[in-house]
């Protein structure tokens, strides 16, 4: 059914797509409330787990998925915002889609920011096959390695994690703790990085998970008009020592409250996160790029334990034989 809709979306006014979008995710939303926003199953952390740098309680990601060229042309207001702040964070652009500015790159760096690759054409098609997704791979390392980027953030959040060590990248994003309401609804249950190698003979990389619901899902598809499940959510986090990575899209962000279109939310949202980041958790989070924290879990975890793949049931536990007399 997923690929059937990815042939024939580009034919589907947008309008409708969202209308039909928000009446599923309401209808699944009561359902799932044990599980979404938060899954406290997610919170036991990876054997061997020492703390994160500086004693901080938790650590704090900020990343930006840039979907479109409206996005494209909104990264430069996103950045400003956050280094008003003092805060910094991770712009991935979608290399095939619409025109990456190598200008809006350079100074992204030259800012203190980091850029990583956003899937190949965005049309999601990658993952559905193996043919397709060996093939788009190479050219996918080609932009890695032109940008100078290590991190890949999979369009949609569709993934398959054993294909993705094919790309020369050191971490990836292509997974969630839990968010039901994505294409591949299934979450890795956990609110910490993890490493994917189960391939001797290739590199592998660190998953970095996001933690924190998407703003598309929250404002867009549940309408939602403040910024309390991010709130809760984070505090959770907080209490619980994990990583919040929030994973926002300049595309839906709007600067023009008055004029909002249906698939626009007050940026100002956005912006009230992050002061009640820097007030209510104040000197508490390791606040990092995405970069910083794939090289610290790497360096700090060396075998860390790989939790349930998606799309992966969880196996029972055998019960024990009792002892024969």
């Amino acid at each position: 059914m997923r690929s059937i809709y990815y042939i024939i979306r580009p034919f589907i006014p947008r309008w409708f797509q969202i209308a039909v979008r928000r009446k599923l995710v309401l209808r699944k939303r009561a359902a799932v409330s044990d599980i979404w926003p938060i899954d406290r199953r997610a919170s036991k952390p990876p054997d061997g787990w020492s703390g994160w740098p500086e004693e901080k309680q938790f650590a704090l990601i900020l990343m930006h998925d840039v979907d479109t060229v409206k996005g494209h042309e909104k990264a430069r207001h996103l950045m400003e915002i956050e280094k008003r702040l003092g805060l910094r964070s991770s712009f991935n652009f979608v290399p095939e889609r619409y025109n990456v500015s190598p200008g809006l790159r350079h100074e992204l760096k030259e800012n203190g920011f980091e850029v990583g690759v956003h899937g190949l054409i965005h049309d999601g098609k990658l993952f559905s096959s193996k043919r397709i997704f060996e093939a788009r791979a190479p050219l996918i390392n080609n932009y890695l390695k032109e940008w100078n980027s290590i991190g890949f953030s999979s369009p949609s959040m569709h993934r398959n994690l054993d294909w993705m060590t094919l790309l020369n990248m050191e971490y990836a994003t292509s997974t969630f703790d839990t968010d039901p309401f994505e294409p591949q609804p299934e979450g890795v249950s956990t609110i910490f990085p993890f490493a994917v190698n189960n391939n001797p003979s290739q590199k592998g990389y660190i998953e970095l998970p996001y933690t924190l619901p998407q703003d598309f899902t929250l404002f867009i598809l549940m309408k939602e008009k403040n910024i309390d499940i991010w709130k809760k959510k984070l505090d959770w986090i907080a209490e619980k020592g994990g990583m919040a990575l929030l994973n926002t899209h300049p595309d839906y962000m709007s600067c023009n409250e008055e004029k909002l279109s249906i698939e626009e939310y007050p940026s100002k949202y956005y912006e009230e996160f992050l002061n009640y980041v820097k007030t209510k958790h104040k000197g508490q989070y390791w606040h990092a790029l995405p970069k910083d924290m794939a090289r610290f879990w790497k360096n700090t975890m060396p075998q860390p334990k790989q939790p349930n793949k998606p799309n992966e049931p969880n196996k029972p536990k055998q019960p024990k034989q009792p002892k024969q007399p």
